[in-house]
């Protein structure tokens, strides 16, 4: 399951997560953001269970974009114990994207 992340329930949905979570941040306009669409959706589909999948659009969401030094999009986080243990920047291939999150897992 992919979530949706927001202002109103990112605190509890991913800074207190029992599980890692993966963040994609990103926006409709941003052209590398939708090739990532299907990469991000799958990770969700292989780490259901395991880890929380989701996206948080930073259009919506410019605090939390802010909070985070969202400078270039698409940019990917890994949090564990309410911490960023992870920031991958720009479309990259699945497989780099897993060995993260199996890291996280770890």
């Amino acid at each position: 399951m992919e979530y949706k992340f927001t202002s109103a329930d990112f605190d509890q949905e991913v800074l207190a997560s029992d599980k890692p979570v993966f963040v994609d941040f990103y926006a409709d306009w941003c052209g590398p953001c939708k090739m990532m669409a299907p990469v991000v959706e799958k990770l969700a589909e292989k780490y259901d269970g395991r880890v929380k999948v989701g996206k948080c659009n930073i259009d919506e969401e410019n605090a939390l974009a802010s909070k985070y030094g969202i400078m270039s999009i698409p940019t990917m986080m890994i949090f564990a114990g309410g911490e960023v243990k992870e920031t991958i920047v720009g479309a990259v291939p699945q497989k780099e994207l897993e060995e993260k999150i199996e890291k996280s897992l770890s």
